[in-house]
């Protein structure tokens, strides 16, 4: 049975969750106000997108969209009532909504705690089914207490940004069972999710979802999650089978350097350890940059507060050893503050106007 859990409270009513909220913290009101809307029967919502298809803008969501999405997901990893959830995400953006959402649709429990780094840390109760983010499952993994509760996750969903080959290779090696996620909001969620294994991941759609390729060998798809119509993107992927692609980029992002495209976010993979044993816990993007010569040259930007090019003159000297020539950027340069997006991505464009 549907009941919404956070702190002492438990709700599960509609009249429930109009609750006086003077007292209540902002995470806790945008889900009570969500759920009060949904149990109310209301059928569209606006949402903000995160512009993985485009110029970040307000969209319209169907009840019946959110509906699919929540059933795609059962059906991929057969839960039921008596699965239980953690919301750990912020309800006010449509990936904390979504847990909301598959609560009620699958009519079970769920507990809702605030979007911090280690969500895992207050909650007693082992939960069946969460998602979270990057930061959120490194820090889980770096705290004894919380790594043993999320062994214990059945199914755990991994979304928001891509996997570093670090975090994927600590879940491994904890033998944690996880799933790298691939949607937008013009989908409402995630419509692939790829298990986290040693070799490329591999993302399998989720039930109904039809998808192809345009002529950049960019993903398009189509589903009842996005009220049937085609949502074009500019993820460029290789096609596995009828069911699962590779994800190899985004287009934009592509560096076309004397005539070799290389794919930053595939570099960034090859070369992490390099970069992070000389600049630790740093965010780095490798992007291109206008040259004569060449069209574009691969660059490379490294978060850090470090300033000192002695560091820069010694990782380009391990990066040629661990990289082909062409993949060896021209420029490095270190940032002490990347420009973010409201939901805590690097702002990629921003950071490199700045440079």
């Amino acid at each position: 049975m549907f009941q919404l859990k956070f702190g002492n409270h438990i709700v599960q009513r509609k009249e429930d969750f109009q609750l006086e909220t003077s007292t209540i913290p902002g995470f806790v009101k945008a889900a009570l106000a969500f759920c009060h809307d949904w149990l109310s029967e209301k059928e569209s919502f606006i949402q903000q997108t995160s512009g993985s298809t485009g110029v970040p803008k307000k969209i319209e969501i169907s009840r019946a969209q959110m509906i699919a999405s929540a059933r795609g997901t059962q059906a991929f990893f057969q839960t039921d009532e008596n699965t239980k959830l953690l919301c750990c995400l912020d309800p006010s953006y449509i990936a904390g909504k979504m847990m909301l959402v598959r609560a009620m649709v699958w009519n079970c429990p769920i507990e809702l705690v605030e979007a911090k780094s280690n969500p895992l840390l207050e909650i007693s109760d082992i939960p069946d089914f969460v998602a979270m983010v990057p930061i959120q499952v490194e820090a889980c993994i770096q705290d004894k207490t919380t790594l043993e509760k999320l062994k214990k996750i059945k199914h755990l969903i991994i979304g928001g940004a891509p996997l570093s080959s670090r975090l994927k290779k600590e879940l491994i090696k904890n033998g944690i069972l996880a799933y790298q996620t691939y949607g937008m909001t013009e989908t409402v969620s995630h419509i692939a999710l790829a298990k986290i294994v040693e070799s490329d991941l591999i993302y399998k759609v989720l039930p109904g979802v039809d998808f192809g390729i345009d002529e950049r060998n960019a993903l398009w798809v189509k589903c009842a999650s996005s009220n049937n119509e085609l949502v074009q993107t500019n993820d460029l992927v290789e096609l596995v089978n009828g069911n699962s692609f590779r994800w190899l980029g985004r287009a934009d992002f592509v560096v076309n350097s004397g005539g070799v495209k290389l794919h930053p976010e595939i570099l960034e993979t090859k070369a992490e350890q390099a970069i992070l044993d000389q600049f630790p816990n740093s965010s780095f993007f490798f992007f291109g940059k206008s040259d004569e010569k060449l069209g574009s040259k691969l660059c490379l930007a490294i978060e850090t507060k470090e300033q000192d090019q002695k560091y820069v003159a010694t990782l380009t000297e391990t990066l040629q050893k661990v990289l082909p020539r062409y993949e060896v950027p021209k420029n490095i340069y270190l940032v002490p503050t990347f420009p973010r997006t409201e939901t805590g991505k690097v702002n990629r464009p921003k950071t490199i106007e700045n440079l």
